[in-house]
């Protein structure tokens, strides 16, 4: 399976098809994605790659892998998230709390909260974020 292309593209090609992030029906394979990602030069180089895997205007669905110790540093997003694990185990910061999540664990948080992850072992995270839709009632 091809890598998805730097940027925005909403375009993947896959053994000669294309495949669009956000075309209405997806259905992938995570652990070959998740073996994909690893075998990456940004996993190697840089001890974590990310690949998007879902991208609607609301919604995005990440793949993250992460090499024992590596960690993004503190950040927040505009949506709400979800941190699901998927191998490996993972150590979640925010509010000066500390969270492990091992695999099949999930985590979620709202939106713009503060939070550092870092990998304990080398580890699989899938990241779903719900962004906010402009003009649209959130529910009470």
């Amino acid at each position: 399976m091809g890598k998805i292309e730097e940027g925005y593209s909403l375009e993947q090609h896959v053994e000669g098809q294309s495949r669009h992030l956000d075309a209405p029906e997806l259905g992938l394979d995570l652990a070959r994605e998740m073996e994909e990602l690893r075998q990456g030069a940004p996993f190697w180089t840089n001890g974590h790659s990310a690949k998007t895997l879902v991208k609607y205007t609301d919604l995005r669905v990440v793949l993250m892998a992460f090499k024992s110790g590596a960690r993004l540093g503190q950040h927040g997003t505009v949506g709400q998230i979800s941190l699901q694990v998927l191998a490996g185990r993972v150590r979640l910061v925010l509010e000066g709390q500390q969270f492990e999540l091992s695999k099949g664990g999930l985590f979620a948080l709202g939106s713009s909260v503060p939070h550092d992850v870092e990998a304990i072992e080398e580890s699989a995270v899938l990241l779903t974020i719900a962004w906010p839709q402009v003009g649209v009632a959130s529910h009470p």
